[in-house]
């Protein structure tokens, strides 16, 4: 989503964005460290990083039906405190699983290492994310999809929040503003002009993926919903912060509103 500005299809108007790709659970011990600026999280982390990183009101990815799914070899069946392979401590998965299943016995690895981890029985179990919801071997099979436990969690009727963006407190507040529109203004346009981004990325081997699960894949989680903050994504979100806090994860029960920009600074500003 921030391929726009790499190959500058929207300039800053007043900073240089430097782009660091990984993976979400390190870029979640980033911000836990207060490494970046600016940086991708998922949204289970950001009540542990309030005090110091606002939230981004753009580059959100939410399940609508689907998402990460829990898989088993096929044919096995799971006991009460089965082996699972997590893509992080502070992931969404994460804590909708801890939630679900308070008995399995976690084992954290990186999201490419669950299937095979899964495959080689170094565990009983793992929760896929990203492509590889996609793609998982013919000799795994579904457990449990985390669309269902959130379902079953919330009561139904709200997209599933797992990932968006949080930008630093100290950040003067109207340069804050001017990071946050780039932003947003460059997630639509790589949206807009996916036909032509998309093969950009395969072409410059920037992807891990082929053209057809490419596609499929940013029509689940790179997409109209990613732009801009929606009022049921709030929703959404303040029922996983309540989640989170009835069952213990987090100390304080929040808002996601209250911990915006005020993007609203500048038109005061301008009057």
């Amino acid at each position: 989503m921030y391929y726009a500005i790499k190959f500058g299809w929207v300039t800053p108007s007043n900073a240089k964005f430097t782009n660091v790709a990984d993976d979400i659970e390190t870029l979640n011990k980033a911000t836990l460290r207060g490494e970046y600026d600016i940086c991708a999280i998922s949204f289970a982390l950001y009540p542990f990083v309030k005090d110091d990183y606002a939230l981004l009101k753009t580059a959100v990815s939410f399940g609508e039906g689907y998402g990460p799914k829990l898989i088993k070899r096929k044919g096995t069946k799971l006991k009460r405190n089965f082996t699972v392979a997590l893509s992080g401590e502070f992931t969404t998965n994460g804590l909708l699983f801890k939630i679900a299943y308070p008995n399995a016995r976690i084992k954290y690895m990186n999201f490419l290492e669950i299937e095979q981890a899964v495959l080689d029985g170094v565990v009983d179990a793992g929760v896929l994310i990203h492509e590889s919801i996609l793609t998982y071997d013919e000799n795994l099979e579904v457990e449990k999809e985390l669309w269902d436990i959130w379902v079953e969690l919330s009561g139904g009727g709200l997209p599933l929040p797992l990932g968006g963006m949080c930008i630093r407190r100290s950040i003067p507040l109207h340069s804050a503003i001017d990071y946050e529109n780039t932003l947003i203004k460059a997630v639509n346009v790589a949206n807009k002009n996916r036909n032509v981004l998309a093969p950009m990325l395969i072409d410059k081997d920037l992807i891990r993926v082929d053209a057809a699960t490419l596609d499929k894949y940013l029509d689940l989680y790179a997409n109209d919903n990613s732009v801009e903050l929606s009022d049921i994504q709030y929703k959404a979100l303040d029922k996983l912060f309540e989640l989170g806090y009835k069952h213990g994860f987090y100390e304080n029960l929040i808002k996601s509103q209250d911990f915006l920009i005020p993007s609203e600074y500048s038109e005061l500003r301008a009057q």
